[in-house]
């Protein structure tokens, strides 16, 4: 039986483009770094807020299984008036998707680690209980060992400011990570 070069090539094309060498079967650990950029709104009283454009730098380590990824994260936020580090502990569901493009939803929950603030007459940011959500898409990078999401991500820390219970923070950005698998 004779083969020709188009076979094999159709073969190979279906083995790397459908089938990851793989398969989802192991059990991935990585380690990662992630930048953003987006904004912050920061309300302390009902009738007293003010908005922020913001950058985040991190750095991050976790496990990847088949359908669910988590991952502790680190974070260093840089606002107009504000500088803080966050922690936090992450859990995402992956969705079905391509094989090079998967979509996925996460929520997480961590601490802020205090920070120092030059908005009017508040200026100690408060260590405290911080959630997020976040939506976005893995590109995984075939026959190597990186991946990269790109994902919205929203963050809100109640009682922010030190002594201020009515005081809160929302943190919107845009991120990218990459993702370096062991």
């Amino acid at each position: 039986m004779k083969l020709n070069y188009k076979s094999i090539l159709a073969a190979t094309a279906l083995a790397i483009v459908a089938v990851p060498s793989h398969a989802g079967l192991v059990t991935d650990w990585y380690a990662g770094a992630t930048a953003g950029i987006g904004g912050q709104s920061v309300y302390l009283d009902n009738d007293h807020h003010k908005s922020f454009s913001a950058q985040s730098y991190g750095a991050l380590v976790g496990v990847d299984l088949p359908v669910v990824r988590f991952e502790g994260e680190y974070n260093y936020l840089n606002v107009q008036d504000l500088s803080t580090s966050i922690i936090m502990g992450n859990a995402y569901v992956k969705l079905p998707g391509l094989v090079v493009v998967n979509p996925y939803i996460g929520v997480g929950v961590g601490t802020i680690l205090g920070g120092d603030s030059d908005i009017e007459n508040y200026k100690a940011f408060d260590t405290t209980v911080a959630y997020q959500g976040m939506l976005g898409a893995t590109l995984n990078i075939p026959a190597l060992p990186f991946k990269v999401d790109v994902e919205g991500r929203v963050l809100m820390a109640p009682d922010v400011y030190e002594k201020r219970d009515d005081s809160m923070a929302w943190q919107y950005d845009a991120r990218i990570k990459l993702r370096y698998i062991f």
